[in-house]
């Protein structure tokens, strides 16, 4: 990551998941930190020239896409996934000091937080009513103002508020993990490292049969894993979708290059999102980037030979 990257906003307030992601990227020591309400918000600040990158989170294992993350890397000026972080959700339960748990009347969190606990709430706390904030720091910081008796939230923000701490691991998937990505305004993409994401968003040209097929197929033929596939509506009308797609492989792989001019001829758009390092692996080689393109070269060197009349 560029030195020049001094200013990282992030999903606020401080204390959320995000900004505990955030803190995990050797280059943020010493660089500002901006917490921001929305992610809406942490993107535009990147776009406006307010901070130089900024985190968020794209997907939950248990709970799926972030769909304010997919729709603002989908529209407006195109942004650039630099990297991506891997964190582990570990949900605490805390109120004011003194607070009685069956007397708890409202708990509050994050809509992804409260569904990730809702079967212990339901078990625990079964008066309660359950509450959406903005942020799980939010909901602490809602403890603090009176606005509701307890939140459902990260360890550092309860620590942070001061808040006493009444139960512990409160998520129904002990293994949920969350990706954020960092992502900046365009810029060329991060070296390859032989262990890489490539993501993009393409645009169907039309509704029609197969239509999706054929987007699925210029990965198929060339070999290359698609790891994950999502839909969104365009905005335009009813029906209208555009697919995130992320695969194995770096742009500057030549099955990469071609699947991506593929989708380019068969769509009526492609937005290229960034090829980056994949969180957790081998950045030496996992194996499955260079085979394919030796594969690659291979049988255009024999199609070559094939013309010329020498095989």
């Amino acid at each position: 990551m560029s030195a020049a990257l001094t200013r990282y906003a992030y999903l606020g307030p401080a204390g959320t998941f995000t900004e505990q992601a955030l803190r995990t990227l050797p280059e943020v020591a010493g660089a500002e930190m901006l917490p921001m309400v929305t992610v809406p918000e942490a993107l535009r600040a990147v776009r406006d020239g307010i901070a130089d990158a900024a985190l968020v989170p794209l997907e939950n294992s248990v709970e799926g896409a972030v769909p304010p993350t997919l729709d603002g890397l989908a529209g407006g000026e195109r942004l650039m996934i630099k990297r991506e972080v891997l964190m582990p959700v570990t949900f605490n339960l805390y109120a004011a000091p003194g607070a009685d748990i069956a007397a708890l009347k409202t708990v509050a969190s994050h809509p992804h937080g409260l569904a990730q606990c809702q079967g212990w709430l339901r078990e625990n706390v079964p008066q309660a009513e359950l509450v959406s904030s903005p942020s799980t720091a939010d909901a602490a910081e809602g403890v603090v103002r009176g606005d509701w008796d307890a939140a459902v939230c990260a360890p550092v923000a309860g620590q942070r508020h001061h808040l006493a701490e009444l139960a512990v691991d409160v998520a129904d998937n002990a293994a949920a993990v969350t990706r954020f990505i960092l992502v900046t305004r365009p810029a060329p993409p991060p070296a390859r490292t032989g262990a890489d994401v490539t993501s993009m968003v393409a645009f169907i040209a039309h509704d029609r049969t197969g239509a999706l097929l054929e987007v699925l197929t210029e990965f198929a033929v060339r070999g290359i894993n698609l790891t994950r596939i999502e839909s969104r509506p365009t905005k335009e009308r009813i029906g209208r979708y555009c697919f995130f797609l992320d695969c194995d492989g770096h742009i500057e792989d030549a099955r990469v290059g071609e699947a991506l001019m593929g989708l380019r001829r068969v769509c009526a758009d492609v937005r290229f999102l960034g090829s980056y390092p994949r969180a957790g692996a081998d950045h030496e080689g996992d194996g499955r980037a260079e085979p394919s393109d030796d594969d690659f070269a291979d049988a255009a060197a024999w199609l070559a030979r094939v013309r010329a009349g020498n095989a």
